[in-house]
Formats: structure tokens, sequence, C-alpha cells
């Protein structure tokens, strides 16, 4: 029964008992002496009899019609704030209430709505931070399992290929009547292994890539090189100029001079290599060049995922990326990332 229907037959039930119970007790009080009276006495064309009852019952009708749409209008309203509860909102406006008990609990209802907001962000915040440990786990173990592979291809490949090198040098070198054929067959194995050792390098270098670890990125830059020109027989220059960098733009640029290098080592075929980190015009520079084979921009831009991956990183920073190469005369590339406040600008 709705809340209209049920204050209609409330208000017609008490007003048809007190359409009975008044008369009688006014009567009671002061009698009649002629009980005829209350049929002969007509008001507006009804008996006094009839006329009293519906009155009484026609008044307590609209009572009952208008409290019953009030009270359904205000249940109406909270209807609606509950649901705008149940969907984690709140009314835009917040709306008054006449009745003292309702306003009550709207406004348990806001502190609710509160305490779910809370316990909202509180939720998100933890999924957040057990997805950021996830991921910080999950990088632990790539790490750790490429550190491990690394490890395992330096220690048993890395080391065979240079037992095979050193093992082809020294048959060349001892068999001076060795034909020229075989010499000449000899020499290009000899070339594979060292290609191969090239190869196996920029490999590792992949998969174990040297973090800064707290230090600057011109430390950093001069460690990789200093163990890379350790490594190859390959003639390695640098020149860094002393410029502070935040971290991030530190860390990409790093990257980019490992996935340069590692490029270097497998495709150039070169015989020296030249890096140069500079700051000119409130730009910072990273220049890599080799004298490699070199290769042509165009086709190799769509195809290869560390250019992609270093295109990437400039674009990141807010810099750009040049790329020139030329058949048989080497490759450079040249990074420009904006050095935002900064003290002054480097002359050249």
């Amino acid at each position: 029964m709705s809340i209209l229907t049920r204050q209609i037959l409330s208000a017609l039930c008490v007003s048809f008992v007190l359409s009975l119970a008044l008369p009688a007790a006014v009567f009671f009080v002061f009698p009649l002496s002629d009980w005829r009276l209350l049929w002969d006495k007509v008001v507006m064309g009804l008996p006094f009899v009839i006329f009293l009852p519906s009155l009484v019952i026609t008044v307590g009708l609209i009572y009952g019609v208008v409290s019953g749409m009030f009270w359904k209008r205000q249940l109406q309203r909270m209807d609606e704030g509950l649901y705008l509860l149940e969907q984690g909102r709140l009314p835009s406006q917040q709306e008054m209430y006449p009745v003292q008990e309702m306003a009550k609990m709207v406004e348990r209802m806001n502190q609710i709505q509160k305490h779910i907001n809370e316990q909202t962000k509180l939720s998100q915040k933890m999924a957040n931070e057990k997805a950021i440990d996830q991921e910080k786990q999950i990088q632990e173990i790539v790490s750790q399992e490429r550190n491990r592979l690394a490890r395992e291809l330096h220690d048993s490949v890395s080391q065979q290929l240079f037992a095979a090198s050193m093992f082809m040098s020294a048959i060349t070198e001892s068999q001076s009547n060795m034909e020229k054929t075989e010499m000449k067959q000899f020499k290009v194995v000899e070339e594979m292994i060292h290609q191969s050792q090239l190869e196996m390098r920029a490999l590792l270098l992949h998969l174990r890539p040297v973090a800064l670890k707290g230090k600057s990125l011109q430390e950093g830059m001069k460690e990789l090189l200093e163990e890379l020109a350790q490594k190859v027989t390959m003639d390695i220059n640098w020149k860094m100029e002393p410029v502070t960098l935040d971290k991030g733009i530190e860390d990409h640029l790093f990257r980019i001079l490992q996935e340069s290098i590692s490029n270097t080592l497998r495709h150039a075929k070169a015989s020296s290599l030249e890096v140069l980190l500079i700051v000119r015009d409130e730009l910072i520079i990273l220049r890599i060049t080799d004298d490699g084979i070199g290769f042509n921009v165009e086709e190799s831009k769509t195809g290869s995922y560390g250019l992609q991956n270093m295109h990437e990183r400039a674009v990141e920073l807010g810099g750009t990326m040049k790329l020139v190469s030329v058949p048989n005369k080497g490759t450079q590339l040249e990074v420009k990332i904006p050095l935002l406040n900064t003290g002054g600008d480097h002359d050249d």
C-alpha cells in the first residue's frame, strides 16, 4: 500500500470515528429533548445527522490527500538521495527538509557518503601501491634474470669465442707456408669470430645495461666507455662538459648512448667511436660518431626498434634526434635536449 493511500484511509477512518464520537459525547452531556430534531434540522439540503459525518469525512479526505502527497514527495526525495548514495554520489545542491527527523537522516547520509569516499580513496591508493609494488617486483625479477643470462653468456659463449679467436690468430701466424686460399678462408673465419664477439658484447650490453646508480651522467658515460675500450679493439674517444641535469634527462641520455653503442658494435664494423656531450645555446647535445660502413637511414627508421626507441626517448624530453649516415664513411647520431632553468650559456 502506498503512502498516499495509507494517509487517505487513515484520515477517513479517523474522521468517521470522530463524526460519530464527538456528537455522541456532546449529546450525552447535553441531551436533546427530541431526537427527531437531528432529522428535521436541514443544513445545505441534508439532515444534520447526515451532514455532520459527511462534512467531517470530506475534511478528513482532503487532509488525507494533502498529507499523503506531502509525505510521498518527502519520501521520494529521500529515495532519490539513497539512490545517489548507492551510486556513490550526492545531490549537487543540498536540499532542505521541513521535517526535522528527515533532515537528520539526510545529514547521516552525507556522513555515510564522506566515509564511503574516504574508504574509496584509501582502497584506490592501496590498489595503486600494490600495482606499483608488483611492477617493481616484476622488474626486479626480470633484471635478475637478465643479469643471470648475461653472466652465463659471458662465462661460456663469450669466453669460448675469445678462445676461438686466439686459436685462429695463432694458426694464421704459425702457418707461414699456408696457401693463399686457405689463408683467406682462415681470415674469413677469424673475422666471423670477431664479429660474433662484437655481437655478443652488444647483446650483453642489452641484457645487463649499466645503470647510473647515483653517479652523474658524465661519470656513468665515462665508466661505460672505459669498460668498452678494454674489451674491443675499437679506438674510443670522448669529450664531456660538466652540466647538472635532472635524473630523468640523465637516464634517457644514458640509455640513448647505450643503444647507439650497441648498434655500432653489431652493425657498423667501425674502427673508431667518438662521443661528445656539450651544452650550446641552452641545449644539451649528445653526439655519437663512428667510421663504420653506414646504412640507409630511411629504410632503417621504419624497421629498427632501437632507432625508434632512441627517437621516443628524445621526444619525451622535448628534444630532437638527427641521424646522418654515409655509406663507407660512418654514422653520426645527434640528440638535442632543451636545457631549462640554467645558470648561464656555454659559448664555443
